[in-house]
């Protein structure tokens, strides 16, 4: 009587469709259980769904090949298209700081793990298609493997007499190995380094704060009779034009208004300053000395308002063509997007789903409201055609054959690559046409780990499907101690020259790692173990030119050594 519900719920050798389903459900709901309980100090978050797929997979639970490569690679640009978005402001902006040592860093240990693969070619007699497969499998990067198997198929539509061994087992077997291996050297290195999480994120919010200051507001009377009777333009010329005056309040008076650039001041004025700190405090010092001054602070006329930019007329366009400043006596005090504050200059251009602070009068903010937009609950509603619009672009980015001179077969970005360059680019410029980068941060969050979880089901379960039989006919135990090589070697270099030579904090430092190894399991991990999200920021820095890079070594290791 229960028949039908056994042979949903119960392995099958050639499963359908709905079937299939049910396993990735499997793997995803039991993983992220499991993700949430406690070894110690440790939760292993959604990469749980991975080592769950592998036993289901192990146990016999298979899914249908018409849709297991969908569900794989749908999930993996799902992840990093919404990792695109998520951090490309900071992305572009981190090479003139840190990101320039972090790709050295991440490219230098990708080459290492190339010129281990090569000595052990050469030492082990193992065929180059094998060990590209156990390297592949070793720093869990699928675009390699991928690019391996294309080399593959094309030498082989080339020297038909030719016969070439299929690199996918050895990375079967070694996969489990990247993934725990770089788990492993996070969790060890924390222990014998005696990093503290919080110490660390103490450090990186000073660094941070010392590259990237964030806007404040102070009080200041106006003493220096230098700049008395010069209009405010040239005082902010002469002295720092990254200075903000927002309200103005003559001495003597109670009337708050936003002073116009030609307006002149007055001895002892109260102005209200908006800049960096240091910004704020030279300006201050140069002109004149703090105040108390309340009245400039409550009059009843001029309001705050945060507006957010959501309507065409408003998109797109620059402060200064707005010029709201002219028109309707209103002053940009500051600008927010993807998390970043700052200051409102002339030149910058507005991006859907930023938000302005205006001050002004409530009839001036009424009507500036009407062009830029303020429709909050249109940005909490994700917007499905510039999204998926984004995929496709993305999806067309990474197919693009690339010819390099010498190679016999082009080179592919994939579906890693491609979808993650698009959503950095959108992001940093604000967008392609109707593509824009704002999503607000749930659906973000909801996109990332609904991807990650669907590849991590679908990489488990068909990983764990001949696990065991291919271990024992390839001499598996021998295997994973190439792959360890490969995945110790590099992750040891790696921990030495960042962290004693490079002084990199370890919160990032565990996102490089993940990033180099291109493994959201362990990204994803390192979140949970080190309870903060700063391993992201530096996993997408490193993350495209690392996966461009791990392509191109996995095909040109084929090509040579083949």
């Amino acid at each position: 009587m229960l028949d039908w519900l056994h042979a949903l719920l119960l392995p099958a050798e050639n499963p359908t469709i709905v079937q299939s389903m049910i396993s990735i459900m499997l793997a995803i709901g039991a993983g992220v259980f499991f993700g949430r309980l406690k070894l110690g100090k440790i939760t292993f978050g959604v990469s749980a769904v991975m080592f769950t797929g592998l036993l289901l997979g192990h146990l016999g639970y298979r899914i249908n090949p018409e849709i297991l490569d969908f569900i794989r690679d749908f999930g993996l640009i799902l992840f990093v298209y919404g990792i695109g978005l998520q951090v490309g402001p900071s992305f572009f902006s981190s090479f003139r700081s840190e990101g320039m040592k972090f790709n050295i860093l991440a490219v230098s240990t990708v080459l290492l793990g190339g010129v281990i693969t090569i000595i052990l070619h050469k030492s082990t007699g193992l065929s180059m298609e094998n060990l590209v497969g156990i390297m592949s499998g070793s720093v869990t990067n699928t675009p390699g493997l991928g690019a391996a198997k294309n080399t593959i198929e094309e030498l082989g539509a080339q020297f038909p007499s030719k016969k070439f061994d299929d690199p996918a087992i050895g990375y079967a077997i070694t996969y489990p190995l990247g993934v725990f291996g770089i788990i492993l050297t996070i969790i060890l290195s924390k222990i014998f380094l005696k990093i503290d999480p919080q110490e660390e994120m103490i450090k990186f919010r000073k660094s941070k704060i010392n590259r990237e200051q964030p806007l404040i507001h102070k009080k200041m009377r106006v003493t220096n009779l230098d700049f008395v009777g010069m209009p405010i333009k040239k005082v902010i010329k002469e002295i720092n034009p990254n200075i903000i005056i927002s309200r103005l309040k003559h001495s003597g008076t109670e009337s708050v208004f936003s002073p116009r650039l030609d307006t002149l001041l007055q001895e002892r004025d109260v102005l209200m300053i908006v800049g960096t700190e240091n910004d704020v405090d030279d300006f201050i010092k140069k002109l004149g000395r703090p105040s108390t001054d309340q009245f400039i602070e409550s009059d009843e006329e001029i309001q705050i308002r945060n507006i957010f930019v959501t309507r065409r007329s408003a998109m797109r366009k620059k402060l200064s063509e707005l010029d709201l400043y002219n028109i309707y006596d209103l002053k940009v005090t500051r600008i927010f997007r993807a998390g970043k504050e700052m200051i409102p200059r002339p030149s910058l251009e507005l991006f859907y789903g930023d938000k302005l602070r205006i001050i002004g009068t409530k009839e001036a903010l009424d009507e500036a409201e009407k062009i830029i937009g303020n429709q909050e609950k249109k940005l909490i509603e994700p917007d499905f055609l510039s999204l998926f619009a984004g995929i496709l672009l993305g999806v067309i980015v990474g197919s693009i054959p690339i010819a390099l001179p010498g190679l016999p077969i082009p080179i592919k970005l994939g579906f890693a690559a491609g979808p993650l360059i698009v959503a950095l680019l959108i992001s940093r410029y604000g967008g392609i046409a109707f593509i824009h980068s704002y999503i607000n941060n749930g659906a973000t969050y909801f996109m990332k780990d609904l991807g990650i979880c669907l590849f991590f089901a679908a990489v488990g379960i068909h990983a764990g499907e001949n696990f065991y039989d291919n271990f024992i006919e390839y001499n598996g135990w021998l295997w994973l101690l190439y792959g360890s090589a490969i995945t110790f070697i590099p992750l040891i270099f790696m921990l030495i020259v960042g962290h004693f030579f490079m002084k990199i904090n370890f919160l990032q430092l565990a996102g490089i790692m993940s990033g180099s190894y291109t493994d959201p399991a362990a990204l994803s991990f390192s979140e949970n173990y080190l309870k903060n999200d700063v391993p992201i920021q530096s996993y997408a820095q490193v993350y495209p030119l690392v996966t461009i890079f791990r392509i191109f070594v996995a095909s040109l290791l084929i090509l040579i050594f083949g």
